[in-house]
């Protein structure tokens, strides 16, 4: 029987897309977008229009797996065929399995503590039953310690909280009424696909599209204009900017006076960055930076999409800062298509206390277990703890693939004391390195409850199949779990039902009338911004009244928290220590961007062979002028070193940065030539605020690749892993 079933894509876009699986005689035999959903609007990116060839992938986890072989990559897996992987593994039951988990669990707890077992998960899936529900409870019961799961977003939030209190921005439907829009370290086309049809819809209305990013993306190629800033000089803009639009009273003076602090300190810092200056950090010119300024502030309503690559910098706490100011110094909230958005989670709020029970932690320990930074897991993996971190559950992630300072990871999951499993759907690169292998459901075997951090629709995802071979979803593994572990507690034995019933049950008036039984029958409902259940299609315009979430109520242009941490209270451009403005840049000059490839989602769909013709991986991209003065010509392997480590890519000689500054997307460790993937070279460095990732503050050196292709592969034996 042909049936269609009504899902959301779950993965780490802020698009969260409504889905429509057509199923007949239990397979899936197609996928699309939902043309009801006012953001999907009918069609889906590349790579989940190609997810059925993921959920029937012959690469496919299906059941469990036990190592019997020594951990690290496979000689025959070096190539694109990762199904030579299965061979280090042997097929065990389910039972088996638990069973050895349980009972390396308990036997780590009596001779270390708890807090020697180290969760780690990130956003596989954003699903909200799926990234954190029945694993917390488990982990928080066991007495686990915790995660800081700060690699991604962190930075970034913590500077647009530090004015504006909450995560909250412009809705994409209103881009369309924009005259002036800016993508700020946002490529739109490559990887906020949806939002695009609303900017096309603006600019054959009249608007300008402009692009700052250091990186010619897909965006910048197709935009009015681009402006090529140096990594890591945002803050710099953003306050030049500022200084244009005070001095020549292009601000609102109405708005800021009633809904905002500090605007007289505010005044007086940008006084520090007029665009003479702010052009010798930035790399653009005077003029540039005082007609953005002056566009920005006069064509109206403007509006800035900012995106997180800004915020991967040592400074992109203050960036973020700095940047989400504009829209409050012009008033551009006060109109239909004006504002900011760098993310709308802060609208979702749900009752995360009950679906995670941090109070399972006092059970377990008397108190709140030790917390760990995922960024530093190299560190934690190496350096001597108290105590130590003896056996790591990985799920929704990839670590050996994802984490900065790849050398020392790798390192870290190769000691032989460390009990590794990894609940996963594919052999990735971390698989390389664990004990036990589980396998897990796509977004296609289970049910899910799922929000957005790009638009203000709730979701509910059906289940549309039944799970293939013996893959298990997080919820019905940690549940399992439990109950091996003897964990008696009532939660344990909460459905999926239950908890997607306690996730509405939230004081957030925006949730008022939002049940699961609205969502089964509706599929998607626009959170209730007017606070009475009835469903409304106002334009949301969260701070054209002001209503900050801030303590005070205002937008806090001064925040004096930020001062107590050392901090500007207002804003401040400090140069990132690995930097072309640092010394140790005549040692390694130039700037590297880390970058996320286009057609792949962080370390996902890399393996698919259906989507890897689509992209260029490999590659380091490089100026013109400075592949000629050290002797590179386009196609050439080249050696790409600093401190950490090295890597060798070949080069690609073009338009796309400018000089100073090279680039190079992330893949698998193991589709890359040596096993060694772009992290290698970068370091576990946290940001300003919020404790970030700071992949785009890196320096290396280039130069031409002199050796054998044997030694491409040196660097991977120089960590130990097994050829």
């Amino acid at each position: 029987m042909k049936q269609v079933v009504h899902a959301a894509c779950p993965h780490d876009c802020p698009d969260a897309c409504g889905v429509l699986i057509t199923v007949d005689n239990g397979r899936a035999v197609k996928i699309q977008g939902d043309p009801a959903h006012p953001v999907t609007r009918g069609f889906l990116c590349a790579k989940v229009t190609k997810y059925l060839d993921r959920v029937y992938s012959p690469d496919r986890v299906l059941y469990p797996m036990r190592r019997v072989a020594a951990k690290g990559i496979a000689p025959q897996s070096a190539d694109k065929n990762v199904r030579a992987t299965r061979s280090e593994f042997e097929r065990i039951t389910w039972d088996e399995a638990l069973d050895e988990i349980t009972a390396r669990l308990k036997n780590i707890a009596a001779e270390f503590g708890s807090e020697a077992i180290l969760p780690f998960s990130y956003g596989g899936t954003l699903g909200k039953l799926g990234y954190a529900s029945m694993d917390r409870r488990f982990f928080h019961r066991l007495g686990a310690s915790q995660l800081d799961r700060n690699i991604c977003s962190e930075a970034g939030s913590a500077g647009v909280k530090s004015v504006y209190g909450a995560n909250i921005g412009t809705e994409p439907e209103q881009f369309r009424q924009s005259k002036y829009i800016i993508a700020w370290a946002a490529n739109i086309h490559g990887n906020n696909v949806h939002l695009w049809p609303f900017i096309e819809e603006a600019r054959r209305d009249g608007a300008k599209l402009i692009v700052i990013d250091p990186y010619r993306t897909r965006t910048a190629a197709c935009a009015d204009w681009h402006l090529p800033v140096n990594p890591g000089t945002d803050v710099a803009l953003a306050l030049g900017m500022m200084h244009v639009i005070i001095k020549e009273n292009l601000h609102d003076a109405d708005y800021v006076s009633r809904h905002a602090l500090g605007f007289d300190d505010l005044r007086a810092k940008v006084k520090e960055y007029p665009p003479e200056k702010v052009a010798r950090w930035t790399g653009l010119s005077t003029a540039d930076i005082q007609k953005l300024a002056r566009e920005y502030a006069t064509v109206r309503p403007a509006v800035i999409r900012m995106n997180y690559g800004v915020q991967r910098s040592e400074n992109g706490g203050m960036a973020s800062r700095a940047i989400s100011m504009l829209p409050i110094v012009t008033g551009s909230w006060k109109e239909v298509g004006g504002g900011f958005q760098l993310s709308t989670s802060g609208a979702f709020k749900m009752n995360d206390v009950a679906l995670e029970r941090p109070d399972l932690m006092q059970k377990a320990l008397g108190r709140p277990a030790r917390m760990l930074n995922m960024v530093e897991l190299g560190k934690q993996l190496n350096e001597t703890n108290d105590p130590p971190v003896k056996a790591l559950f990985v799920y929704n992630s990839n670590p050996a693939a994802i984490c900065p300072n790849h050398n020392d990871v790798v390192r870290g999951l190769l000691r032989p004391d460390l009990f590794t499993v990894v609940h996963e759907q594919f052999f990735t690169d971390t698989t390389d390195y664990a004990d036990i292998v589980l396998p897990a459901t796509t977004f296609f075997e289970h049910k899910e409850l799922q929000t957005a951090y790009g638009h203000y629709y709730l979701q509910i995802s059906d289940q549309a199949l039944e799970p293939l071979g013996e893959c298990r979803s997080n919820v019905d593994l940690f549940r399992e779990l439990a109950e091996r572990m003897g964990f008696e507690d009532n939660c344990f034995r909460d459905s999926v039902d239950d908890m997607i019933d306690q996730a509405l049950n939230s004081a957030n008036p925006w949730l008022k009338g939002m049940s699961r039984e609205r969502l089964e029958k509706k599929g998607h409902i626009r959170l209730n911004f007017e606070g009475n259940g009835t469903p409304s299609s106002k334009p949301f315009l969260p701070y054209a009244e002001g209503n900050f979430r801030t303590a005070s109520g205002k937008a806090e242009l001064y925040n004096e928290r930020l001062k107590a941490e050392g901090l500007d209270p207002v804003a401040a451009f400090v140069p990132p220590t690995e930097s072309r403005h640092d010394a140790s840049a005549k040692a390694f000059p130039l700037e590297l961007l880390a970058r996320k490839a286009d057609n792949f989602l962080n370390s996902t769909f890399s393996n698919l062979p259906s989507l890897q013709p689509m992209e260029d991986t490999g590659l380091l991209e490089m100026s013109r002028k400075d592949a000629k003065a050290r002797g590179i010509r386009d196609g050439d392997t080249v050696r790409v070193f600093n401190g950490r480590g090295e890597i060798q890519l070949k080069a690609r000689v073009d338009g796309r940065v400018s000089s100073g500054v090279v680039a190079a997307k992330l893949n698998w460790a193991k589709l890359t030539p040596g096993n060694l993937n772009i992290n290698v070279l970068t370091s576990e460095k946290l940001s300003d605020m919020g404790n970030s990732a700071t992949f785009y503050s890196v320096l290396v050196e280039v130069e031409l690749f002199r050796g054998s292709p044997d030694a491409r592969s040196q660097a991977a034996t120089s960590v130990g892993v097994r050829r």
